[in-house]
């Protein structure tokens, strides 16, 4: 493993310099010096919190996911104290009244006074261990938003120092005191999975967490040795971060996590880089982290919707000041235009989703870069060509009405579903075949039942059911013989599919005879048959899907040696089934044969997680395969 941001760091020797990412609240011109319009909007929001009642939390609240399984009631107090914490704080800095101060000190004291930062969810010591009921005040645990909650206390420090300073000579010690008993020590002596350790697989959380630590460190002041370790630590965290990147930089989680994983990677590359006085800068303009940074670009389809798999959403949330920042650090005028015209788009939104509403350092950045942003017009649009993301097997295509998704690789993607061969459609930038994405997280979403959930299931994507059966989950169950073609007037993926459905021990692996096993076609059978004089075919199932840009004409073809195959369609519009024909709405209409209509259902959308990217149920469309071709044409 290529260890360059280690190799960095450790080449760096000098003294650090002071990071100041931007003015603190006593630089009172800076502050004046915004827009007004932006001013008030900083106001507006932290005066919806003036008098704020930060919520209570009870251990029977934190105790609730192990006892229920639900997420979602404790994690709506524990991030209401944040948000309100973060807007009160950016409107301290730009009114400069005193008018805040006492719902700022009353959050602090508020977080500091919690018995634990981590969520119940990462409640352990361990990767993949059972979660404890309550935190041990004694050992904290290093999670994502344990992390966050360093980050947003030290920069409420570091912006407001003075003045809280003024108001009590005892909040800033027992920030630091806080900060260097959960997140200093703990980050300096403990291993969490997320650091990472040889061959271990990481994902966004190691992006994520690094970058949290390093500005809890680095807008504090815990002095020069423990900044050298700091420094040292999340430099070589980053190294194995980046391992299991390919070189063409594919996210295998999807838009809405490289928002935590590639502009996380790309903050804490430059917490790094400022303070090493640009010993960093020669990483950014590397492939890898070229195409890490334009991969939110290529994934875009139009408007509010990304191509999305896994947990992923297909409304990632809108681009804006950070995907521009990491643009203009690896040297890429496309993806500024594109991250500017998204930001122009959300009307220079002051955070870009939901997680952002608690981290006071991606605010700052929003509201200090926004008129650059805003303002940026670079003659070269923004760049959509068609990819292949070898590296997990991700294919995009385009032509002026058409916008194709199809995804091989296997089932062991980061917050993978069973989605191997699935493929997603727009016509016009609007939803025509669909990827359901993930309910609200819940004890299940990240257990042994996972795949009980029905999203998570292949047969709830634009996937066949075979024999009865849906896809499995492991690396081991992937697509093989996998076919890009990029071409000027027709682009296509095809690939085989019988080894995401068919255990490769059962139906692939040599056995110990003269001639191959026997597969038994039924899916309750796992058992091979020994040696036969003539033993039949081994399953198949390959799939192609074509792109004629020309005639805005997308064509799948399915073959098979399979009997009982039941094909499965996810549609945003309502469809008409009918024999030979599926019009989906007013958007789009397939023709197809080898197959007859089985059903038509509707896929009810009541999950609040799934109602922020789709305003009506969704619909499943079932036909039975007859004979060994399926095809499909849609237009």
């Amino acid at each position: 493993m290529e260890m360059q941001c280690k190799k960095a760091a450790e080449a760096f020797v000098e003294t650090f310099q002071a990071f100041v990412p931007f003015p603190d609240a006593a630089e009172k011109t800076a502050y004046r010096a915004l827009p007004s319009t932006l001013r008030k909007r900083i106001i507006s929001e932290g005066e919806s919190f003036l008098d704020f009642p930060y919520p209570a939390i009870r251990a029977t609240d934190f105790m609730r996911f192990i006892r229920t399984g639900d997420r979602s009631a404790y994690e709506n107090l524990y991030f209401a104290r944040r948000h309100a914490l973060c807007g009160l704080a950016a409107a301290e800095c730009v009114e400069q009244k005193g008018r805040f101060l006492d719902d700022i000190v009353n959050g602090i004291f508020t977080l500091c006074e919690e018995s634990g930062w981590q969520l119940p969810p990462h409640n352990s010591y361990i990767r993949d261990t059972p979660q404890f009921l309550l935190p041990d005040i004694t050992r904290p645990v290093l999670d994502l938003f344990a992390c966050e909650t360093g980050a947003l206390l030290s920069c409420t420090a570091y912006l407001l120092g003075k003045q809280l300073d003024a108001f009590s000579p005892f909040i800033l010690g027992n920030i630091h005191k806080t900060l260097q008993e959960r997140i200093v020590m703990p980050y300096l002596h403990e291993h969490f999975w997320w650091m990472g350790r040889e061959n271990e697989p990481m994902c966004n959380w190691t992006a994520w967490c690094t970058q949290n630590v390093l500005l809890t460190v680095f807008l504090g002041d815990f002095g020069a040795e423990t900044e050298r370790q700091v420094f040292l630590k999340a430099a070589e965290s980053l190294d194995y971060f980046l391992k299991d990147y390919g070189i063409d930089g594919c996210c295998d989680e999807g838009a809405q996590y490289y928002r935590h994983a590639g502009l996380c990677l790309c903050n804490a590359l430059e917490i790094l880089n400022a303070v090493s006085n640009g010993a960093f800068t020669p990483l950014f303009q590397t492939e890898k982290i070229k195409n890490i940074a334009a991969y939110i670009m290529h994934v875009h389809v139009a408007d509010k919707y990304y191509f999305n798999f896994a947990d992923c959403s297909p409304v990632a949330g809108r681009a804006g000041v950070q995907e521009y920042l990491f643009g203009k650090y690896t040297n890429q005028p496309a993806l500024m235009q594109f991250a500017a015209e998204d930001f122009r788009a959300s009307e220079g939104a002051l955070y870009a989703d939901e997680v952002n509403r608690i981290n006071l350092f991606h605010r700052m950045q929003n509201i200090f870069y926004s008129e650059e942003v805003l303002a940026y017009d670079h003659p070269v649009p923004a760049s959509h060509k068609d990819i292949f993301y070898e590296s997990v097997g991700l294919f995009l295509t385009r032509s002026n009405l058409m916008t194709l998704a199809v995804k091989a690789g296997d089932n062991a993607d980061n917050h993978n579903h069973n989605d191997t061969g699935s493929f997603t459609l727009y016509k016009n930038g609007l939803p025509v075949f669909a990827d359901i994405g993930v309910e609200s997280y819940t004890k299940k979403t990240f257990s042994p039942q996972r795949y009980e959930i029905w999203t998570m299931q292949s047969g709830y994507h634009n996937l066949p059911t075979l024999m009865g059966q849906d896809e499995k989950d492991g690396a081991e169950y992937r697509a093989a013989d996998v076919n890009a073609v990029c071409g000027e007037d027709v682009s296509s993926l095809s690939m085989e599919l019988a080894g995401a459905y068919f255990s490769p021990c059962t139906y692939f692996a040599p056995c110990a005879y003269s001639a191959p096993c026997v597969p038994s076609f039924t899916p309750s059978d796992k058992t091979q048959t020994p040696h036969k004089d003539a033993a039949p075919a081994l399953p198949s199932y390959r799939r192609s899907v074509a792109l004629h840009k020309k005639e805005n004409r997308v064509v799948i073809t399915d073959t098979t040696n399979l009997p009982d195959v039941v094909l499965n369609f996810i549609t945003y519009e309502k469809p008409v089934l009918e024999d030979g024909l599926l019009q989906i709405g007013s958007l789009a209409a397939a023709s197809f044969s080898g197959a007859a209509p089985l059903a038509v259902e509707v896929l009810p959308i009541t999950d609040e997680r799934l109602k922020k990217a789709w305003d009506h149920d969704l619909y499943r469309v079932r036909l039975t395969m007859h004979g060994k071709v399926f095809t499909m044409e849609i237009s």
